[in-house]
């Protein structure tokens, strides 16, 4: 399973980098904004500046929500930079954006995926991505990951190559839990990445061996 980190923060994005564990970026406007990124051009920068950084692909995110205006917004975006995905909404004429975006070779991440049977129109429109939001879908009252082992077994069956991202990570057990399910990537904060470190056996451990060190000085 790949590593995403869903961030616009490009010392978050560094230090996943320089941990050797990341695979690509998604990022979207409320992401932007809270790193006090404003204007267009200062998001395009900042898109560049990521691909810069990592060696995978960046999800950058259209605003539009109308065909035409999805087009001409994802066709600039993906010019940006080879390593941009066009992240589209999961929409009628998303769906029918992406088929387009598709057929004239731009890669596209399928956003706000809640359902299978969304899931299965972004793979027949040729989505690199279906992004479902887990986290989103526990507060709900459904079961995110499910979705997820749902989605993994329809694409086995069916012969879809989409890639199975799954999004709105809300902790270590998560990622684990998505892995489990069939997630070929799994985009989430850093922190809970940093999290899959932490095991107080390993603390225990690392102290003992540490202090048994000591004696041989």
């Amino acid at each position: 399973m790949k590593f995403f980190i869903d961030t616009a923060n490009l010392a978050q994005i560094k230090e996943a980098h320089e941990m050797g564990i990341l695979d690509g970026v998604t990022t979207n406007p409320s992401l932007m904004a809270k790193e006090g990124i404003k204007g267009k051009k200062a998001v395009e920068k900042h898109y560049i500046d990521i691909c810069n950084i990592v060696d995978g692909d960046v999800s950058a995110e259209v605003i539009s929500t109308d065909f035409d205006n999805i087009i001409k917004e994802g066709k600039h975006l993906s010019k940006l930079h080879e390593k941009i995905v066009v992240k589209v909404p999961m929409i009628k004429d998303g769906v029918k954006a992406m088929k387009w975006f598709t057929d004239h070779g731009i890669a596209t991440n399928c956003t706000l995926v809640f359902s299978a049977g969304q899931a299965i129109l972004a793979a027949k429109a040729g989505a690199k991505y279906v992004s479902p939001f887990i986290g989103r879908i526990d507060d709900s009252g459904w079961n995110g990951v499910e979705l997820v082992q749902q989605i993994s077994q329809i694409y086995s069956i069916q012969g879809f190559k989409t890639e199975i991202l799954a999004a709105s990570i809300r902790s270590s057990l998560h990622i684990i839990q998505c892995a489990e399910a069939g997630a070929d990537v799994c985009t989430c904060p850093l922190d809970s990445i940093m999290g899959l470190l932490k095991h107080p056996l390993t603390d225990i451990g690392l102290a003992k061996f540490l202090e048994d060190a000591k004696k041989f000085a």
